[in-house]
């Protein structure tokens, strides 16, 4: 389901503005079930291929944007600022709603706001997503290395 900020039809209403987003942002990440509602919606889009040509330049951005937010809120990984945080909800609140600047069903301009703002934040926050990247490697590492050291030989 897309998030959607008014039921009114005046499109100026609709406009999902990054703003917005940021201002929704903090109390969507103190509802667990907005978050997952939320963080489910983006990983929707991501892999239903419906969009895979507008979107295939953030679609891995995305996904790890996604895992590093349910790491968070699941306090498997704390190694992140808030506002980092804050600022990946708000980019996909944006994401998600199909009324932003440019409207998403629009073909092939949908999602180039989209894909501008979700470019930018990585590189904003590409210290944190780094440090992110190399824990899930060494949790992946360490699961492995339990699972080989206990199969027997």
């Amino acid at each position: 389901m897309r998030l959607q900020e008014n039921n009114d039809q005046d499109p100026k209403k609709m406009t999902t503005t990054l703003d917005n987003a940021t201002q929704k942002a903090d109390s969507i990440l103190n509802d667990p079930r907005q978050t997952n509602k939320l963080l489910d919606a983006a990983a929707r889009i991501v892999s239903s291929g419906k969009y895979s040509f507008q979107i295939s330049g953030i679609t891995g951005k995305i996904k790890t944007l996604v895992r590093m937010v349910r790491c968070t809120a699941r306090k498997e990984y704390l190694d992140v600022p808030w506002q980092t945080i804050i600022l990946i909800i708000a980019a996909l609140i944006y994401f998600v709603s199909p009324f932003d600047a440019l409207a998403d069903f629009l073909p092939l301009v949908g999602f180039v706001d989209d894909a501008a703002i979700i470019s930018a934040l990585f590189t904003s926050i590409s210290r944190d997503v780094e440090k992110f990247i190399a824990w899930e490697t060494t949790k992946t590492s360490s699961v492995a290395e339990i699972i080989n050291s206990s199969e027997p030989e």
